[in-house]
């Protein structure tokens, strides 16, 4: 098991390098190159800016088992084909359960945005959706 950060944007890099750290897991941040990170106890990729290019670089990198930290819908169906365990920035494991619904919302959220529509932005960050992303990390670790 290894874990994979899709970083651009992240906001729990640190928390998993430093789980990773503690349980020697090998860990990858991935990002393109608008993004600077060096993390001691992670090795970081970087890939030119485009439409998904990070996140098809993931894609191909994973082998069965991998924790992928991402908050995008589309990069988590796909680690899901290739059976890796994605979960959210504040610990939702995506799953064949629910993954076709979290697709539907983001799909007609953008209809509503491509027709003019509004949608409410996300809340600001609270220290509970920190401690929710570190339970389940350690969860998934541990159940390794």
């Amino acid at each position: 098991m290894r874990i994979l950060i899709d970083a651009d944007g992240c906001p729990v890099v640190d928390c998993t390098v430093r789980l990773a750290k503690q349980y020697k897991i090998e860990c990858y941040i991935l990002c393109d190159t608008s993004h600077v990170f060096e993390k001691d106890g992670a090795v970081t990729l970087t890939f030119s800016k485009g439409a998904d290019s990070v996140d098809f670089a993931l894609v191909n990198l994973l082998h069965p088992g991998d924790i992928v930290v991402t908050q995008d819908y589309g990069l988590a169906a796909m680690c899901l084909a290739r059976s890796a365990v994605p979960v959210s920035q504040d610990g939702m494991v995506y799953s064949d359960d629910n993954i076709d619904a979290l697709l539907l919302a983001r799909h007609t959220a953008r209809k509503i945005r491509n027709a003019g529509g509004r949608l409410k932005g996300p809340v600001k960050r609270a220290s509970a959706q920190d401690k929710a992303f570190e339970d389940k990390l350690r969860a998934l670790i541990s159940a390794e």
